[in-house]
């Protein structure tokens, strides 16, 4: 067992004489004024023929969101250069060129052409979803036509394969070679194969019901009269025997159910992770992704929703590529057989049907829509056309169409304009570009969520309302809701960084189904961390889809839901905003917290923060948790829950760690203050470090002698060079 130190407090406390505490006033909250926020256009705008129109000026195009017009702050005509000097940008300044937030309009400039950094370069990830063979060979020869034969090239080119995780083929670069090096590779890989049975499925149900009443039939026909017991015997045969299909039916189905939502799941996760990578990238970026259909059940709709808006948060059109090409049955007709042989089924058995309350029924609707959003045509093309890419699919000759993406890149209008409404309010809101000359497209994103920047992290469809929340002046408190945050300044991690948020179970809303005898629900917690200039330098996140027994509902509202997670910070001062979001009831509550990482490192003497400890208890396995006591015990810290004085104890944890390649053993202080006035000090001894340079401290303050009120609790520490002090906070009730 590792050496750490447990002692507990008997002695009692000497306190001076003192008046009833007086209660802190309570901190008011910083309200942060956020100010105006542009939001991006890049509009790319074709004739008939799909040539790119380059003569349009600022007064060309009007820009709506949600229907009302917004005033046009900047426009320019981004002309890139052609290959061979790649990573350069020329703009045609056609339009004020201010692009800073609160900007007023300028008058129109003169054209110019010059070099323009805010721009940037082009990019574009060749991303390879899981293929077939033939597939994967078409979207390898595709790329490489894609690619050229150029000597250079005149975007920065990566290559990325997804299969159930992604694989970094070859990282952005212009060279050549090396990118066709990665698509020979990525060409090359074999992909977890998925395969629908559904058409399958749905025709061997219907088969089954009719062989049955056939056979039943044919069986009383015979008999007659005399032999209506051979007849009833034959039908029960076929009954049982019409069971056991549906039962291998609904195998095949429920498994096919599982294995589409994880192929869907581990493709919108990597799309996911390679868009954000692109987020930081200023300028026009673009995802050739090759695919054989993306499949979006029902449980995966929210997640591709995600992707599509991380890809317009980021500027980051997807270019979607059916690599299945021209296929031998169509998928529309096969998701139009499977309905059809469903519907067959349910005439066939419609008495059956009705008598069982129309679960069956809706079953299969919910089924249909899930068929329909299989098809290629469907999940591809919202794809890109909710991003301003392009659907290319239905064709052999992939490459040949592939050429638009670079025209898209090199010449596009960049636009940005200032919002009417200011209100974070979380909601998706449309953006339409329209352009006053007749016979031209326009290619622009779709929309964006109205929530506030949070940093590099990419936003998930469940964090838009609480985000909204994060970002008004309003804090609202309809549940108890509790946050604290504790740094430990570990050998290599010196700013290993816990948050903790803990809500009753029971603020939640729990929706019960009689027929299946469970509950669900569906909440989410967002935290989010801010720096001392109020950027948000870290997101945590988790959507809870609690699931279980109708019977266990009662008890499980009487526990707590805890959210942990852990970042590593750099040293500062950091305000902790918490968020628990009921999306059943639309409830929610939000608190704060503020934390502090000393800025030493390894060769410095440094402190843990001081945890209160609500419980401990034994540590179910080994885990690397910073609350883990030796190699058994496991505190649970105390969140800000006032602590009764009955309890006669109050348990206490902190962690010291002595300077790199100290001999000396620190010196240790615990100090009681009210008021900002000590009322008592004590000195104690610590133990030696383990073989990490960590001395541990689990404890236990005496109570008898203090009375109600708010306290500090003060922990200090010391050696030859320097000494570090932390404290934490906690009101003790009768």
């Amino acid at each position: 067992m590792k050496k750490f130190a447990v002692i507990f407090l008997t002695a009692a406390l000497v306190l001076p004489a003192q008046a009833q505490d007086q209660p802190k006033p309570a901190r008011q909250d910083e309200k942060v004024s956020v100010g105006t926020v542009e939001v991006l256009l890049d509009v790319v705008v074709k004739d008939k023929r799909g040539r790119p129109v380059t003569d349009l000026s600022a007064a060309d195009f009007e820009v709506f969101e949600e229907g009302a017009k917004q005033p046009v702050e900047s426009f320019r005509l981004i002309r890139r250069n052609s290959a061979g000097e790649s990573g350069k940008a020329n703009s045609d300044v056609q339009g004020a060129a201010s692009a800073q937030a609160n900007a007023t309009p300028s008058p129109p400039a003169k054209p110019a052409s010059a070099p323009n950094p805010d721009v940037g370069v082009s990019v574009v990830a060749l991303v390879f979803d899981r293929l077939s063979q033939d597939a994967r060979k078409r979207a390898h020869d595709a790329a490489i036509s894609y690619v050229g034969g150029d000597s250079s090239l005149s975007n920065f080119i990566g290559v990325f394969a997804v299969n159930l995780s992604v694989n970094t083929v070859q990282n952005y670069t212009t060279d050549v070679g090396l990118v066709k090096k990665a698509i020979d590779k990525a060409g090359a890989m074999a992909s977890s194969s998925f395969e629908s049975k559904t058409i399958d499925t749905a025709a061997a149900l219907a088969a089954a019901q009719r062989d049955a009443a056939v056979q039943a039939a044919a069986a009383a026909a015979q008999s007659g009269g005399a032999g209506a017991a051979g007849a009833g015997a034959a039908a029960g045969a076929a009954a049982v025997e019409q069971a056991f299909e549906a039962m291998r039916a609904r195998t095949e189905e429920t498994f096919e159910a599982l294995q589409r939502d994880q192929q869907g799941y581990a493709t919108t996760n990597g799309l996911m992770a390679i868009v954000n990578s692109m987020s930081r990238l200023p300028g026009r970026k673009a995802v050739l992704f090759f695919s054989e259909g993306v499949s979006i059940p029902p449980n995966v709709q929210q997640q591709f929703r995600s992707v599509i808006h991380a890809a317009n948060r980021a500027n980051v059109s997807v270019y979607a590529v059916d690599a299945a090409g021209l296929r031998t049955d169509s998928t529309l007709k096969a998701t139009r057989e499977e309905i059809n042989a469903r519907a067959r089924q349910r005439m066939d058995n419609l008495d059956r049907v009705m008598n069982s309350a129309g679960g069956p029924l809706t079953k299969g609707l919910e089924r249909n829509e899930d068929l329909l959003n299989y098809s290629p045509e469907s999940g591809l093309t919202q794809l890109a056309q909710q991003t301003g890419g392009a659907f290319i699919g239905g064709d052999n000759d992939i490459g040949s169409k592939l050429k638009e993406i670079d025209e898209d890149l090199g010449t596009y209008y960049l636009l940005t304009y200032s919002p009417t409404n200011q209100n974070y309010d979380g909601k998706f809101r449309n953006i339409s570009v329209k352009v006053k000359r007749s016979g031209v497209d326009a290619l622009a994103r779709r929309g964006y969520y109205a929530v506030p920047p949070t940093g590099s992290s990419p936003m998930f469809y469940y964090e838009a309302p609480p985000l909204a929340l994060l970002s008004g002046s309003a804090r609202p408190k309809d549940f108890p809701l509790l946050v604290n945050s504790l740094n430990f300044p570990e050998v290599g991690r010196v700013g290993r960084t816990a948050v903790e948020v803990e809500v009753p179970t029971g603020a939640f809303t729990f929706t019960p189904d009689s027929e299946k005898k469970i509950y669900g629900s569906d909440f989410s917690f967002v935290v989010l961390i801010r720096d001392q200039s109020k950027q948000v330098v870290e997101k945590l996140s988790h959507h809870y889809g609690l699931v279980g027994p109708l019977k266990s509902l009662d008890s499980m509202k009487k526990g707590k839901i805890l959210f942990y997670r852990e970042t590593n910070l750099p040293p500062g001062k950091y305000e902790i905003d918490a968020v628990a979001y009921d999306a059943l009831s639309a409830k929610a509550s939000v608190n704060s917290c503020v934390l502090e990482i000393p800025a030493a490192g390894e060769n410095d003497l440094r402190l843990s923060s001081v945890t209160i400890i609500q419980r401990a208890e034994q540590a179910p396995e080994k885990t690397d948790s910073p609350f883990l006591v030796g190699d058994q015990l496991m505190v649970y810290p105390n969140l800000g829950e006032a602590v009764r004085k009955s309890a006669k104890q109050m348990g206490f944890y902190f962690n010291v760690y002595t300077a790199k390649g100290s001999t000396e053993a620190p010196k240790l202080t615990l100090e009681v203050l009210q008021n900002n006035k000590s009322v008592a000090k004590v000195p104690l001894k610590l133990g030696a470090p383990d073989a990490k340079g960590r001395i541990q401290y689990a404890s236990a303050l005496p109570l008898d002698s203090l009375n109600p009120g708010t306290y500090e609790l003060k922990i200090s520490v010391s050696d030859a060079k320097s000494a570090v002090s932390r404290s934490a906070s906690f009101a003790l009730e009768p």
